[in-house]
């Protein structure tokens, strides 16, 4: 009779706990075996790059060097990618702008190599740079994934809506509130016009969700659309629930197509607490409410949140980009244009070719 394999028998009593422990400690180590070579790569491309700066500059070397490195690298080293001109002058690009070793060390190096040239490429000062460089090691963002935040300039609207947070909330978690609300929210993925109305931007942004979840941020999870509580045998409605990670609350969004009225502030306090009392853990904390508008007088909204003891934010949301100053002075009005048409159909074939 054949022996029975071994990893067919009957494991002993603990194995089971025992294997999983030690395939989560391999899986970390892999994990920590990739940061460290990309550590080490990074730091390499950048002291690469301060050598050529430093030639370049005080020794006088001229441009030609980085194409003669590069062939004699590769020569070098046949089989190791990266030591193409181009590469190189990223490198000496990538020192230029991070002239300061701990930092490159302490945040830069933390990040692939793609997602450095995500940072040199689209940004232009150093603050930015290593804002969102903390951004990406924060959140986890994959290389495209900074790169649409960087094109929403989502550091730059975080924490911009109006709130009362620092008076109805604890720290450190009026300042985590804060900070994950932004001003103005970007819609523009939902392809709607600018007179859509509340109900079409909920099902729109529903329908994108994965989009809608990006744009809120880090820490947000949907909970459902129109969310029915009964309060006191009547039904009402939310127009958008979520759950925040982070700050372990409910958030309460409300869409309103126009512009602020502090009348809206009465309404969203009013889900804020049929949801605390009806929804919500023991251990949750306070549910924040955010209303977001067509448009807003930012001291109307900040009168309005004066006297609120619940913890509410509002801020704009954007359907569409609007178009840079000088490009709209530069098109053409409807008027012209029509103007431009109806002389071209006037026209004869025989003017035409005069």
């Amino acid at each position: 009779m054949s022996e029975i394999p071994a990893r067919l028998q009957p494991a002993p009593e603990g194995y089971a706990e025992w294997l999983a422990d030690l395939k989560g400690r391999i899986h970390t180590a892999q994990q920590r075996a990739t940061l460290a070579v990309n550590r080490e790569l990074v730091l390499l491309y950048w002291q690469i790059g301060r050598d050529i700066l430093e030639r370049q500059t005080v020794q006088g070397w001229g441009a030609k060097v980085v194409d003669r490195l590069a062939a004699d690298l590769r020569a070098a080293f046949p089989g190791m990618n990266g030591f193409s001109p181009r590469n190189l002058k990223y490198m000496r690009a990538f020192a230029q702008a991070w002239p300061d070793e701990p930092i490159v060390q302490q945040v830069v190096a933390q990040l692939p190599w793609g997602h450095c040239l995500v940072l040199l490429d689209r940004l232009k000062t150093r603050e930015e740079r290593v804002a969102y460089a903390q951004a990406t090691i924060q959140h986890g963002w994959s290389r495209n994934v900074l790169d649409h935040q960087i094109e929403a300039r989502r550091l730059e609207r975080s924490g911009k809506a109006v709130t009362n947070f620092e008076v109805t909330l604890p720290k450190p978690e009026s300042d985590l509130a804060r900070e994950s609300l932004k001003d103005p929210y970007k819609f523009d993925f939902l392809d709607l016009g600018e007179d859509a109305q509340e109900r079409e931007i909920e099902i729109a942004l529903v329908k994108h969700v994965t989009s809608f979840l990006l744009e809120l941020g880090a820490g947000f999870a949907f909970v459902g659309r129109q969310v029915a509580l009964d309060v006191g045998g009547e039904e009402f409605k939310i127009d958008l629930l979520f759950y925040h990670l982070k700050l372990r609350c409910y958030v309460v969004i409300e869409l309103k197509a126009g512009k602020f009225k502090p009348e809206h502030l009465g309404q969203l306090g009013f889900y804020l607490t049929a949801v605390d009392r009806q929804v919500k853990h023991p251990q949750d904390g306070p549910t924040i409410g955010l209303l977001l508008c067509k448009s807003k007088n930012k001291v109307v909204a900040e009168y309005a949140l004066g006297d609120k003891t619940q913890p509410m934010g509002i801020a704009e949301y954007k359907l569409v980009e609007s178009l840079p100053a000088e490009l709209q002075t530069s098109l053409p009005s409807i008027e012209q244009i029509e103007r431009e048409l109806a002389i071209d159909t006037d026209e004869t074939p025989e003017e035409s070719s005069a």
